[in-house]
């Protein structure tokens, strides 16, 4: 998939790549709930703290394995990753499989995972038990104007990102930028960049998840002045080490 993303200010990035991060314990755990038909998710760990799954580390240690492969001038400069553990923890094991160290991975709180407040941990079965009006309210409102109580919507994780672009363009200009975050945050940055509006990028969420360490991939257009959507959902990488494909959600579908 490409096409040409115009902005109107220069000083993008010369390429950016927006990742999802590797296979996490919480993945694993969610898919045997919502499996099992469980209102709950056991985990051992509060949502910012739970771990890649040795797979999801595999995962990291190949799409780093890929950089690497990659020619010194097309290579990441900049790494930046949301605070999660699973996500910070795929940018150092990626770094480091590039021949970097884990202490140059930058963390920036705005690429965290999206908060789901009272309705953390719950599945799908479990939403409609224990919060029934909440579920309506979602049906009504839709996934991406629904704020849980304590929680945010997909237009706050927007809000938020908007901040960020301002700062790819005033910080990271002319660098090759590689962002480890979420899958909202993947599709959130997909929503400003490519200037999407809630349809859009609802129909791309349906498609399906984001696989983890799936590549989402922009190079600058020619004369600066914007962005150009070379592939999504690119995991190549994962492929060529033998490592399997995993799409997962982060959250059950009723939550997201």
């Amino acid at each position: 998939m490409s096409g040409a993303v115009r902005q109107d200010h220069a000083g993008w990035p010369e390429r950016l790549w927006i990742i999802r991060h590797g296979e996490s314990a919480g993945n694993i755990a969610r898919d045997r709930a919502e499996a099992s038909g469980a209102p709950l998710i056991e985990l051992q760990h509060r949502d910012a703290d739970v771990p890649l799954s040795p797979l999801g580390l595999e995962q990291a240690q190949a799409l780093g394995a890929w950089m690497r492969a990659l020619p010194e001038e097309l290579r990441p400069t900049t790494i930046l990753a949301s605070p999660y553990e699973r996500a910070r923890q795929t940018a150092c094991a990626a770094a480091e499989s590039m021949g970097r160290r884990a202490e140059e991975v930058l963390v920036d709180e705005r690429l965290r995972e999206k908060e789901f407040g009272v309705l953390d941990r719950y599945t799908r079965a479990g939403i409609r038990e224990k919060f029934p009006e909440l579920a309506d309210q979602r049906r009504l409102v839709g996934k991406f104007y629904f704020r849980p109580p304590g929680g945010e919507s997909w237009c706050d994780v927007v809000l938020r990102l908007r901040s960020m672009l301002s700062d790819l363009q005033r910080n990271h200009a002319g660098e090759r930028v590689m962002i480890v975050g979420h899958q909202v945050i993947v599709n959130c940055f997909r929503y400003l960049l490519e200037r999407m509006d809630e349809r859009t990028i609802l129909a791309i969420d349906r498609e399906g998840d984001v696989p983890n360490c799936g590549i989402t991939e922009y190079v600058r257009a020619a004369d600066g002045c914007g962005l150009v959507l070379e592939r999504t959902n690119f995991v190549a990488p994962l492929v060529e080490a033998g490592s399997p494909v995993t799409i997962e959600s982060d959250r059950p579908k009723g939550a997201r």
